[in-house]
């Protein structure tokens, strides 16, 4: 269990709370629930409904779809944002690696949060950009892009 103070300090350097205030971090990190979990434990799975933000205090989660894996995230980061805002199902499975801490925030708990602050949202919103361009960055360098024109001389040929 982290003290008051260990969880303030903790939240205080997630890129996503950086800009708040002390006080409303104080606020925010007592109402979150920590969370435990074994290795190997799957925290949630894809399509499952999310209604939770997930901050890894320690350990090791891959973030996979199936067996194939996406990312794998340290102390530190955040995941399950996504959910929070276009109640969709979950679009990954979170499995740990190891014993891992989590802070979990709930889609209320941050609502609140955001009417009394809205720079978290815009904080979450750059967060949210970061990781789509992380994903266009892998994508790219996976896949060779034809311009349209050739596609066409492509089909010509054929």
């Amino acid at each position: 269990m982290l003290t008051s103070v260990e969880r303030l300090l903790f939240v205080r350097e997630v890129p996503i709370f950086k800009e708040l205030r002390d006080d409303f971090l104080v606020r925010l990190a007592s109402v979150m629930d920590e969370l435990s979990f074994p290795a190997k434990h799957r925290i949630f799975t894809e399509g499952q409904e999310g209604r939770s933000l997930y901050i890894l205090v320690s350990g090791t989660v891959r973030v996979h779809i199936g067996d194939r894996d996406l990312a794998q995230l340290k102390a530190g980061a955040c995941f399950g944002e996504m959910s929070l805002f276009d109640a969709e199902p979950r679009s990954a499975s979170i499995s740990t690696l190891e014993q891992s801490e989590c802070l979990m925030l709930t889609q209320m708990q941050l609502y609140d949060a955001i009417d009394e602050t809205p720079g978290i949202a815009v904080n979450i919103i750059r967060l949210l950009s970061r990781r789509i361009r992380e994903l266009n960055i892998k994508l790219n360098a996976k896949e060779v892009i034809v311009p349209p024109a050739d596609t066409a001389r492509v089909a010509e040929i054929r």
